[in-house]
């Protein structure tokens, strides 16, 4: 086994350390992470206005009209279906500064680009407009790809020193606004002639050719059963390695798990049957309860019935920050890392709960998460309850119970032992 844990740290260590160091990705997290506390307010504020409470409309309705849910869904169409505008800012800025160009400058240009890209609409009173669908959830995946190649773009003109310079008497915001010029012209034609090759094709724009070729095969395929197995046994896996495993996966899933949390946003406020079962609020309080791996139970039964003094004393401190599913100390303090006995109830609980929750959903036990976009510190069985409802919160309750019976006997073993050597 120690041969094995060996090996196997040896040929996923360099995979992590590339995904880590790749700047293009980086931007992508850090573009989402930027945007995660703003995006998570406007989803607060679409709770309120449908909270899963017999009555609760009614009494809203009687004290504030019935157009009342109309103010709290403004800071969600503000938030959520502008999210692009958010992402972008956080993404430019990130990139320019791994490839040492001019932040705002990155923003502006990125912002042009994407602009000139999608269709404007025109109304009945010829006002004209751009579709929310491209500066939301549906344009996230066109705005990545414009973002990175317009800031990789501008990168590869001031290297090469295609720019045009003016004095060093000029301040330098007026000769940073002058440096972008030349490359930022060269980008605007292109733009303008892809819009104008796209207009003779069957899809019309290039927006509709990204939806309909690359974005609509990813959800399908984030949205699978077989798919999200996968990356939640892969995150459990390499996190058993000491590798952080959610900030190497959830780079690449969390855009289309937002995607989808988003699109059952919108169908929730809309009062349509929501369309996807996996989203991040499956990921995070399904399947995620106490941390990766599913945790709670350990530190419950750390805190509780340990006989140990070291698993008595990490059960303590390991218990409170558990509740908010944030469960390191158990990782490394046990430690769960490179531990062949623990290891196995850590990884295999991915795969348990994501087949339990996925099976109860979709035979209709479990409502489909309701999109609400809630920290993934939210405790269990308050995070079901905000998602599902009362099944949500009966459901996470369940798990708990599952997971301290999975780790039970693991955790016996290990808690003997150190017992044994406390008393040696």
């Amino acid at each position: 086994m120690t041969n094995f844990v060996d090996w196997l740290q040896k040929k996923m260590n360099p995979i992590a350390d590339v995904l880590n160091r790749n700047i293009y990705l980086s931007a992508v997290r850090d573009g989402f992470f930027g945007a995660t506390s703003i995006l998570i307010i406007g989803s607060v504020f679409l709770l309120f206005a449908n909270l899963p409470i017999s009555g609760y409309t009614d009494f809203m309705n009687s004290i504030f009209g019935e157009t009342w849910q109309d103010f709290f869904n403004i800071p969600y169409n503000m938030t959520m279906n502008i999210m692009v505008i958010y992402v972008v800012i956080g993404m430019a800025r990130s990139l320019a500064r791994s490839l040492q160009v001019d932040e705002v400058q990155s923003i502006i240009l990125s912002f042009a680009i994407l602009f000139i890209i999608n269709p404007t609409i025109i109304d009945s009173n010829n006002r004209e407009g751009m579709p929310l669908d491209a500066i939301g959830p549906s344009g996230i995946f066109l705005s990545i790809v414009i973002t990175l190649l317009v800031v990789k773009f501008f990168s590869i003109f001031i290297k090469r020193d295609w720019r045009i310079k003016m004095p060093s008497s000029v301040p330098e915001m007026v000769g940073n606004s002058f440096t972008a010029m030349l490359p930022g012209a060269v980008m605007m034609i292109i733009a303008v002639t892809i819009r104008i090759i796209f207009t003779f094709t069957p899809f019309e724009t290039l927006p509709n050719f990204v939806t309909t070729i690359i974005q609509l095969p990813l959800l399908r395929i984030g949205s699978s059963y077989g798919a999200t197995i996968i990356t939640q046994f892969l995150t459990a896996l390499i996190f058993t390695f000491g590798l952080h495993g959610p900030s190497i996966i959830n780079t690449v899933m969390q855009p289309i798990w937002l995607t989808l949390t988003a699109e059952n946003q919108a169908a929730f406020q809309a009062g349509r049957d929501l369309p996807h079962i996996m989203n991040l609020q499956f990921d995070a309080n399904y399947i995620k309860l106490g941390g990766v791996g599913a945790t709670i139970g350990l530190a419950i039964l750390c805190c509780y019935f340990a006989r140990s003094n070291q698993m008595k004393t990490l059960g303590k401190l390991a218990i409170v920050p558990s509740i908010f599913n944030i469960n390191e100390p158990l990782i490394f303090g046990i430690p769960i890392v490179l531990n062949p006995i623990l290891m196995i109830p850590f990884v295999s609980s991915t795969i348990i709960f994501t087949s339990l929750t996925w099976f109860i959903t979709s035979i209709g036990w479990l409502p489909i998460a309701n999109g609400t976009n809630i920290p993934f510190t939210t405790p269990p069985i308050f995070a079901g309850f905000i998602i599902s409802g009362w099944q949500g919160a009966l459901w996470n309750f369940i798990e708990i119970i599952l997971s301290i019976l999975l780790y039970y006997p693991f955790f016996k073993i290990i808690d003997r032992d150190m017992k044994k050597n406390e008393k040696q």
